[in-house]
C-alpha cells in the first residue's frame, strides 16, 4: 500500500476514534437527541444534491437510516450524556462486530469457526470487566445502552450486505433523510423544546465545530475515504486498521479529557480488542494450512 494511502487510512481511524471526545464536547451544550438531529441533517444537506441516490430500495435506505440514526447514535448520545465515559464508549460499541457475527449465523446461516467463538468469549469477558467496575462516570445503564447501540449497528451492517456493491458514501448520505424525522420527534419528546432552545442558544463556535466534525469529518470524509480505499485495495489490508479505533478513542479521551486509564480498563481493552483481532484474523490463519 502506498504511504499516502496508509496515512489516509490512519487519518480515518483517528477521526473515528477521537470522535467520541468530540461527541462529549458537543453534549456539554446540546441535548443528545438534538445533537443527533443536527448531525444527520448536516450529513444529508447539501451532500444529497451532489450525490446520486444509490441503486438500492427505499425500504433498505429507510431501515438503515433509522437503525444508524436512532438505534446507534441516538442511544450512544444518550449513554454518553452522563452514563459512560468517551473512552469506554469507543471500546464497547466495537462489540458490533460480534453482534454482526451472531446475526449472520442466525439469519444468513453463515458458518462460524471455533476461533471466532473464542474471540466472542474474550470480548464478552472485556465487557464483563467494564460492567463490574461501573462508577460515577460509567453506569450499568450506560454500558447496556452502548451495547444496544452496537446491536443496532450490527443490524445495519446486514442491510449494507444486502445492498451489495454500492457507493457507501451516497448510501450514508441518503439514508440520513430517514434518520432525521424520528430523531426530531424524539428530540421534542425527550429533550423538550425548552432544552433544545437553551442548547442552541448556548452553542458557540466550539459546539458548532463539534457538530460539523460529526457530520463532515466523521461521516462524509470518513466514509468517503474508507470506501475509496476499499475500492483500491483488498479488504484484508484496510479493514484490520479499524482495530485502532478504540486505541484512538481511549487515548484521545485520556489526553484531552483526562479520562483515567487504570489497570482494569486496559485489561478490558485487551480482551475486547484481542477478541476482535481473533475474529478478524483467525479464519484466515486456519485457511492457510489447508491452502498449503
Amino acid at each position: 500500500m502506498p504511504l499516502r494511502h496508509l496515512l489516509l487510512a490512519l487519518a480515518v481511524v483517528a477521526i473515528w476514534g477521537s470522535n467520541f471526545v468530540v461527541i462529549k464536547v458537543a453534549l456539554d451544550t446540546l441535548p443528545p437527541m438534538t445533537l443527533a438531529v443536527l448531525r444527520f441533517s448536516f450529513a444529508l444537506v447539501p451532500a444529497c444534491f451532489f450525490l446520486r441516490r444509490p441503486a438500492v430500495g427505499w425500504g433498505n435506505l429507510a431501515a438503515y437510516g433509522m437503525l444508524i440514526g436512532v438505534g446507534q447514535f441516538g442511544l450512544l448520545y444518550l449513554a454518553m450524556r452522563g452514563h459512560i465515559s468517551p473512552g469506554l464508549a469507543s471500546l464497547v460499541v466495537q462489540t458490533q462486530v460480534f453482534f454482526t457475527l451472531l446475526l449472520a449465523v442466525r439469519i444468513r446461516k453463515e458458518k462460524v469457526v471455533g476461533m471466532q467463538w473464542l474471540g466472542l468469549v474474550l470480548a464478552a469477558g472485556g465487557v464483563a470487566v467494564i460492567a463490574s467496575h461501573t462508577d460515577g462516570t460509567t453506569t450499568p445503564l450506560g454500558v447496556a445502552m452502548v451495547l444496544a447501540a452496537a446491536f443496532a449497528w450490527a443490524c445495519a451492517n446486514l442491510l449494507t450486505q444486502r445492498a451489495g456493491r454500492i457507493d457507501m458514501l451516497a448510501y450514508v448520505v441518503w439514508s440520513s433523510a430517514f434518520a432525521v424525522p424520528p430523531l426530531l420527534v424524539l428530540a421534542l419528546l425527550l429533550d423538550g423544546p425548552a432544552q433544545i432552545a437553551a442548547g442552541l442558544a448556548a452553542s458557540g463556535p466550539g459546539t458548532w465545530a463539534a457538530v460539523l466534525w460529526q457530520s463532515v469529518g466523521n461521516t462524509l470524509f470518513g466514509y468517503g475515504v474508507w470506501s475509496w480505499l476499499l475500492a483500491r485495495h483488498p479488504a484484508g489490508r484496510i479493514v484490520p486498521m479499524a482495530l485502532l479505533v478504540p486505541v484512538f478513542g481511549m487515548g484521545s479521551a485520556s489526553l484531552l479529557l483526562g479520562e483515567p486509564l487504570p489497570g482494569w480498563k486496559l485489561l478490558a481493552a485487551a480482551l475486547v480488542m484481542g477478541g476482535l483481532a481473533i475474529n478478524l484474523f483467525g479464519p484466515r490463519l486456519l485457511q492457510r494450512p489447508a491452502q498449503a
